[in-house]
């Protein structure tokens, strides 16, 4: 299965994952997704309700989500993450389950996951918990294509600015350009920030310049 990736994300496609991994990477891999579409040795457990994700146990490929790294790289992990989820179609509760008892990188691809699999705001809270983190990788996740749908615009201008405190290129940022054109707060709380790292003797990011010239564009 191959799911449409965003600008920021890893890509999903099983192809491009192929030509990367090893023969035994590959192998794992045919297994997992196997385990994910019930046509596996473990398909019966292929399935997970609440009552049995809330007592900790869940199916087989939950486990192979968190072994990615180990079995197929961890520069690849984020991808095999990512496809294993946009197969297995889990729901909010199941992914706040993975986000919550994951390590970074099984969050940040959790993360990632989102635009395919959460189609309202019930996932903002995993969101929300990786912008209050300084871990970047996390912070870059979670300003992706699932924050610029759903974020409510104070939220997001608070998103932006994490971004530059923790120095979080803005071009990760899904839909700025959009929602930065003609925003007066934003452009405030960026003059703000602007002036307390001149006061403070440091220098001001290229990045917040970028994104306070566009807050000065017109809406369309």
């Amino acid at each position: 299965m191959t799911a449409t990736p965003s600008p920021d994300a890893p890509a999903v496609s099983r192809t491009a994952l192929d030509a990367r991994l090893t023969a035994t990477a590959r192998a794992w891999l045919d297994d997992a997704l196997a385990e994910v579409t019930g046509t596996g040795p473990d398909a019966a457990s292929a399935r997970t309700d609440p009552a049995t994700a809330s007592a900790g146990t869940g199916p087989a490929w939950e486990a192979r989500f968190a072994a990615a790294g180990r079995h197929c790289g961890h520069e690849h992990a984020d991808a095999v993450r990512v496809l294993l989820l946009a197969t297995a179609r889990p729901g909010p509760e199941t992914l706040a389950l993975l986000y919550h008892r994951g390590s970074a990188a099984e969050r940040r691809a959790v993360l990632h996951a989102l635009p395919h699999l959460v189609g309202g705001p019930e996932a903002l809270p995993l969101v929300a918990d990786a912008l209050r983190t300084n871990d970047t990788t996390l912070v870059a996740a979670a300003v992706g294509p699932y924050a610029a749908a759903h974020l409510d615009q104070p939220a997001w201008r608070h998103a932006v600015l994490k971004c530059l405190f923790v120095h979080v290129p803005v071009d990760v940022v899904a839909g700025l350009r959009r929602r930065a054109r003609g925003d007066a707060v934003l452009a405030r709380m960026l003059a703000d920030h602007a002036a307390e790292r001149t006061a403070a003797g440091r220098d001001v990011p290229h990045d917040l310049e970028r994104v306070l010239a566009l807050t000065a564009q017109a809406r369309p």
